[in-house]
């Protein structure tokens, strides 16, 4: 039996500039592909209608198609890491096994815990930077720490791009050193207990007249101008670098989400406390509220304060969130209700189709006033001049909460006056200890 190599596809569900790919493809003389439905991570969702697992399962089976065409495939497992790998050593020769870095704490541990089962057996694991474009510690101070504020940080980034831009390598499809594969069929959602969903995925073109307008429209929900790109840049459907390419010649606003992304995915490497805790320790000895009816409320949309409702529910129906409006019902959850954000970003995990860990964490916890760089705590978001800036008209609101302006329509749960200084109280004495 001849000697191949495996790529492990992940984060990474694409051919074009996907780094480990190329370098397995390059190096080594017969490549694999594999891709792990991981039961450590699927067996935890709760719903079994995950619009996620649906995109991954699509993007799989469109990637596999192409390969059909080189006589090869995709081979996937359901299974633990692991046990997919003691199946995989006992089916093949293994000399090598590529795949690109993820950063998440339970990403690192599953990758050491391979990488140690691997070397036993004598075989190589190679990692490479994919996901972003500047990694853990590529971008540093003068004093070689990482930054703990965007701004700095982003200009220091944009220095390191333009002195010398990240190569976009050519498509893995380029190659024809692929293991043959006869007829292989990627698991079904059926075999791993998933079924498919009515939400719609948005696609993954890059619209170049989307992006040259950003700036002046990206506030508004009621209008259609931002990427929707978040899930694609999630699964790695879509190049971040290629991306970043685009927005660098069209909109330096939307190169700064870009930036956005690289830095919360570095203060996660650096700090996976961050995954529990705040950013900012002496934040944890906030007195939050254990608020469950009114945390039921904010979840369904039934507030009282109709930009926030009409988030909640925009997103409970379309696994999707306008950006703006996010730090809307994140600061009323944290600030207004008093709520650990904790709760808040779990609800999001659960429900956002482009939930990304270090993203959410980090948006999370700028609302909150926990993280680094965040808002300062006695800022508070006042959702009605919130509305009367970013939805005038209310056409965001009147799609979402139709009953708005009608008995059916609930109270305030909570005055907002009151609940910003409660708020600025209860963050004080916790800071003041």
């Amino acid at each position: 039996m001849s000697k191949i190599s495996i790529f492990w596809l992940r984060r990474d569900l694409r051919f074009i500039d996907n780094t480990g790919f190329y370098y397995a493809l390059k190096e080594a003389k017969d490549v694999l592909p594999i891709f792990i439905f991981d039961k450590n991570i699927l067996d935890k969702l709760e719903d079994k209608a995950d619009a996620r697992v649906e995109f991954i399962h699509s993007a799989l089976e469109d990637m596999n198609q192409q390969l059909s065409e080189k006589g090869s495939g995709i081979k996937t497992f359901y299974s633990t890491p692991l046990e997919a790998y003691q199946k995989l050593i006992s089916e093949y020769e293994i000399e090598a096994v590529y795949t690109n870095r993820d950063y998440e704490p339970y990403a690192k541990e599953r990758d050491q815990q391979v990488e140690a089962f691997l070397k036993e057996k004598g075989i190589s694991f190679f990692t490479f930077k994919d996901h972003v474009v500047y990694e853990k510690e590529e971008i540093v101070s003068g004093s070689g720490s990482f930054y703990k504020v965007y701004t700095p940080y982003s200009k220091s980034w944009k220095e390191k791009y333009k002195a010398n831009k990240p190569e976009i390598k050519p498509s893995a499809l380029g190659f024809d050193n692929w293991v043959q594969l006869n007829g292989s069929a990627i698991h079904s959602l059926k075999e791993m207990g998933f079924e498919k969903t009515d939400i719609s995925i948005p696609t993954s073109d890059i619209e170049n007249e989307l992006i040259k307008h950003y700036s002046e429209r990206r506030d508004y929900p009621a209008m259609d101008a931002t990427s929707r790109l978040g899930i694609h840049l999630r699964f790695g459907t879509i190049s971040i670098r290629q991306l970043a390419e685009k927005a660098i010649s069209l909109n330096e606003t939307f190169l700064n989400e870009l930036i956005w992304r690289d830095f919360y995915a570095m203060i996660l490497a650096n700090n996976p406390q961050v995954v529990d805790n705040a950013f900012k320790p002496e934040y944890d000895q906030i007195e939050w509220r254990q608020d469950e009816d009114g945390f039921e409320k904010w979840c369904e949309g039934k507030t009282g304060y109709p930009i926030v409702d009409a988030g909640m529910r925009q997103l409970n129906q379309t696994g999707y969130m306008h950006n703006r409006v996010r730090m809307v019902v994140a600061s009323f959850l944290t600030k207004h209700l008093l709520i650990d954000w904790r709760w808040g970003e779990a609800y999001f995990a659960k429900k956002l189709l482009d939930f990304d860990l270090a993203s959410n964490n980090g948006g999370w916890q700028w609302a909150a006033g926990t993280g680094t760089d965040a808002q300062p705590y006695f800022r508070v978001f006042n959702p009605q001049s919130q509305t009367e800036k970013f939805d005038p008209e209310m056409k965001y609101i009147k799609e979402w909460v139709p009953e708005f302006g009608t008995s059916d329509y609930p109270k305030p749960i909570v005055d907002h006056k009151f609940a910003r200084q409660r708020a600025i109280d209860t963050y004080k004495k916790a800071l003041a200890r």
